[in-house]
């Protein structure tokens, strides 16, 4: 008895924490076998102002993530000939979200004189459905997009994103490294 409660307990968390997590999506070309592919390196961009990489912070935890991923399917980085370049983008843009709140009035009893009876009697009215209570706010949502590319080709062949409200108006490496590995559960070698 002890370890059904335990294993219901267990499985209640489990959904908790799914829901809580954010949506990932792929694309990928159905007609590339990725047990071909065992290298990447990283296509490296440099800002058009001089040079310097655009937010070193976050490029390095997005790399660090991926390669922590990638290393699980025995992938490794090979900078001078790989099998699949990979291309990160991050956007964090504002966006009006709605709330909707189901509004019920409250129940009441009443109470009233009953001259057959010579009784006072009692009526309950439950709450009823008034309508629903709408809300605007505004919120920002982060996106984070993981391109690979075949090195011979030039043409993506797995493309995967993974969007959700954030804090500020950059990813944190928290969020980075949950949307990483949102995006890379889908990442199945299996049924590639």
């Amino acid at each position: 008895m002890k370890s059904i409660k335990a294993f219901l307990v267990f499985a209640t968390v489990g959904l908790i924490m799914a829901g809580c997590a954010s949506t990932a999506h792929i694309e990928k070309d159905d007609a590339v076998n990725f047990n071909n592919y065992k290298t990447y390196a990283w296509l490296d961009e440099k800002d058009d102002s001089g040079g310097i990489k655009k937010n070193s912070l976050q490029e390095s935890a997005v790399r660090e993530a991926v390669g922590a991923e990638l290393a699980k399917a025995n992938w490794r980085e090979d900078k001078n000939h790989p099998d699949v370049i990979l291309k990160h983008d991050v956007l964090v843009e504002k966006t009006i979200k709605e709330n909707s709140n189901p509004v019920y009035s409250q129940p009441f009893t009443r109470r009233f004189y009953n001259p057959y009876s010579r009784r006072i009697s009692y009526i309950y009215y439950p709450s009823r459905f008034m309508g629903y209570d709408n809300d605007q706010y505004v919120s920002r949502e982060g996106t984070l997009t993981i391109s690979m590319i075949d090195a011979k080709t030039d043409k993506v062949v797995w493309q995967g994103w993974s969007t959700d409200e954030v804090s500020s108006k950059n990813l944190t490496s928290k969020e980075i490294k949950g949307s990483v590995k949102n995006i890379f559960r889908k990442f199945d070698l299996t049924k590639s």
